[in-house]
């Protein structure tokens, strides 16, 4: 699913006023529509509303939901806050209203202490498009709605929150869900946004499919349709030689048990075979704890990485000369593609001539917040860090998975998609460590960085909802994502269209 920019919205709205043809009034009615039906569905007999609107399109919107309910039984009270300018549509829509109920109140600074808020609370104040923070009334009369201790839904956007930048220190509606349109907006994706935006609800209201078709953008949300684009299907006549064969370094002394999971992940994604290297006293850890994989200590690279398809490096590596000289041997004279993870990436960060110039071969780094801000510095925001990601992925020629809510994905031609699976119970030591060997089991069957990343951060997800309807986000660990990955798979191929 592509996430555009609020212009790029109001540009599909008109597109589809122009080639449907219908009106704005007709638009706005539509998505009232949408919103009424929702509202509907969820509180499934007459309820008390009581309805904020401002006076542009947002508080059309409002005006437009409140005569829908009023029209099936409910008690809804709507208050609006006088603004400087009255939308046409706003206009419309108060005549309509004012035809069929008188509780109906306009509100300023005198009249604020009136407000009686009864039932559910719509917001439908201001909406997508606003450039600074509240102040004066709306302030007010926002900071008295998140006082009141009812359930609030926004209209498209809570009140307050900016859609493209971010909103820290703003005076912002806490929504316990929003009613948004057609698609995702990228103030839903950031963690700083999570207070505000509660349960979000893509409401479909039939915009021009041609617009988004022809429409571009560098932000993207994974779906369904995506994965089943990329995911390839076995041949029943391959075998394990056409799968790959990865070669992972990790583990160590009191750190094995995150080579064994990320070891096994790869293997549960599907690649052919497993080589893990680490240290002789391990050895017999991997054999018994892992008989599938095959395990080495030779530290000649050349007959190490012969025949490998992908490399990992990183999950519970010690910080030691010899592994920084190894990290820097695979980035400067392997052209099999890697990925970098934990120990690694904080060797990497200490190498600044690493980091100076664009890498030579297919490089995927997987970094947490911490790992990022070691790599690349600290940043104030959500979006500052974004923005960040997306420059050094195209600076470095790499991909940059941002582990966390809403996992983000930035690619070196400036692409970004995140994640739309996953859950809080992922939070849980090994969790990276499954990734790492998602993506490498990925790479290493013939998927591009690019496909392999967008499948493989899926699948990590969908395998810990999975997991997490089984057993609880709470009680979760890693190695039940891996044991997961079989069912995820399942879920893909029986949704997957021949």
């Amino acid at each position: 699913m592509k996430i555009f920019s609020i212009e790029q919205i109001q540009q599909w709205d008109n597109y589809t006023i122009a080639h449907e043809p219908i009106d704005s009034i007709e638009l706005m009615e539509r998505a009232a529509f949408a919103c009424y039906q929702w509202l509907n569905t969820k509180y499934n007999s007459p309820h008390s509303y009581t309805i904020f609107c401002g006076t542009g399109n947002n508080g059309g919107d409002g005006l437009a939901i409140a005569s829908m309910l009023l029209s099936s039984g409910n008690s809804v009270t709507i208050y609006i806050l006088e603004g400087n300018n009255r939308s046409e549509n706003f206009k419309v829509n108060l005549h309509r209203l004012q035809k069929i109920t008188h509780n109906l109140h306009f509100i300023d600074s005198n009249s604020m202490q009136s407000i009686k808020i009864d039932g559910i609370v719509i917001d439908a104040l201001l909406g997508s498009g606003l450039t600074r923070s509240l102040t004066g009334k709306m302030a007010d009369l926002v900071n008295l709605i998140n006082l009141c201790g009812n359930t609030v839904i926004s209209i498209d956007l809570p009140t307050g929150l900016f859609s493209n930048e971010t909103s820290l220190g703003n005076i912002i509606i806490h929504a316990a869900y929003t009613l948004s349109f057609q698609i995702m907006k990228l103030a839903f994706l950031m963690p700083e946004n999570n207070p505000f935006d509660g349960n979000v609800q893509l409401l479909d209201i039939g915009l021009k499919q041609e617009f988004y078709d022809t429409t571009r953008s560098n932000y993207n949300l994974i779906d369904f349709a995506k994965v089943n684009s990329i995911f390839k299907p076995r041949n029943q006549f391959s075998h394990k030689y056409n799968f790959g064969h990865c070669l992972i370094f990790a583990g160590s002394k009191n750190m094995m048990g995150a080579a064994l999971l990320c070891s096994k992940a790869c293997l549960r994604s599907g690649t052919g075979l497993v080589t893990l290297h680490t240290e002789e006293a391990s050895q017999s850890i991997v054999q018994i704890a892992l008989p599938e994989a095959m395990s080495t200590t030779e530290n000649n690279f050349e007959i190490l990485s012969t025949k490998k398809t992908a490399i990992a490096i990183g999950p519970g590596l010690e910080m030691s000369l010899s592994n920084t000289a190894l990290l820097f041997n695979l980035l400067t004279t392997v052209n099999i593609p890697l990925v970098i993870d934990a120990t690694a990436l904080n060797i990497l960060s200490k190498e600044e001539a690493l980091l100076s110039k664009p890498f030579n071969i297919p490089v995927i780094l997987t970094p947490h917040t911490g790992e990022f801000e070691k790599l690349f510095g600290k940043t104030s925001n959500d979006f500052e860090r974004l923005r960040l990601a997306q420059q050094k992925a195209i600076d470095l020629n790499c991909t940059i998975v941002l582990k966390g809510p809403f996992t983000l994905i930035a690619f070196s031609d400036g692409e970004c998609y995140f994640n739309s699976t996953g859950n809080a119970g992922m939070a849980t030591a090994g969790s990276g460590d499954v990734l790492t060997g998602i993506l490498t089991g990925l790479l290493a069957q013939g998927y591009s960085n690019k496909d392999a990343c967008i499948l493989g951060i899926y699948l990590h997800g969908l395998a810990g909802d999975i997991a997490a309807k089984k057993l609880s986000q709470e009680s979760m660990i890693a190695s039940d994502i891996i044991d997961s990955l079989g069912e995820a798979f399942i879920s893909i191929q029986t949704n997957t269209k021949n």
